[in-house]
């Protein structure tokens, strides 16, 4: 199995493409580091349009969208969340995503069965807004949202497309107080990308198997 990971660098990213080649899988692991298998800013059309270049004719039978950016933890409702921050997050967090599943379209085809899968979170869910946070709030919304039409429009394709909550985990984004380790998070995110099938595509899952509210 091919497997395609953005934003692989460290945290989430990087446990799965560790997991995943430990498994003996191959994997092509992304982010804006030059350590990673293939220099990425998910932000940036003509770095999927270089990447694609040279991808093509490779099938991907696993594309993770895990690239994501949270600037907005401690922003004020009154004074916080400039137009700057909302471009960079929405850039990161929702077009990242979209360009990402565009560029390697034509390599998922190739795949039998393929299967996309979007990190988005629980702060994305409409049942359970929480208050602050708005930013990486909508942008998570926006993604669960586009995952749920991906999954619509490419039934018909035989791609299957989940969206998933990857726990409050401990890394640079989660800090050291968060409820479970990177290890715990990838193990269950795994098993559930495992799962995926036609019949569940378009579901919104937290990293232990539990469907989340919407």
């Amino acid at each position: 199995m091919h497997v395609v990971i953005t934003g692989a660098s460290r945290g989430i990213g990087a446990g799965l493409a560790d997991l995943y080649r430990e498994a003996g899988h191959e994997v092509t692991g992304t982010g804006r580091s030059v350590m990673a298998d293939f220099q990425l800013d998910v932000a940036h059309p003509s770095d999927h349009s270089a990447m694609a270049e040279a991808m093509a004719g490779k099938p991907v039978d696993l594309l993770i969208c895990n690239a994501g950016v949270l600037f907005d933890r401690s922003e004020a409702l009154e004074s916080g969340y400039n137009a700057e921050m909302w471009a960079a997050m929405f850039a990161a967090n929702v077009t990242g995503v979209f360009l990402s599943v565009q560029s390697m379209l034509p390599m998922l085809r190739l795949a039998p069965n393929a299967k996309i899968a979007i990190i988005s979170s629980q702060l994305g869910s409409s049942t359970h807004a929480g208050g602050g946070m708005y930013i990486y709030r909508a942008s998570k919304a926006a993604a669960l949202n586009l995952g749920r039409n991906l999954a619509t429009d490419l039934r018909d394709e035989g791609i299957s497309v989940g969206i998933y909550h990857p726990g409050w985990v401990k890394t640079d984004m989660g800090g050291d107080v968060a409820d479970i380790t990177i290890d715990e998070s990838v193990q269950g995110l795994a098993a559930r990308f495992a799962a995926l099938n036609l019949e569940t595509t378009g579901c919104f899952e937290t990293w232990d198997g539990r469907a989340h509210d919407l």
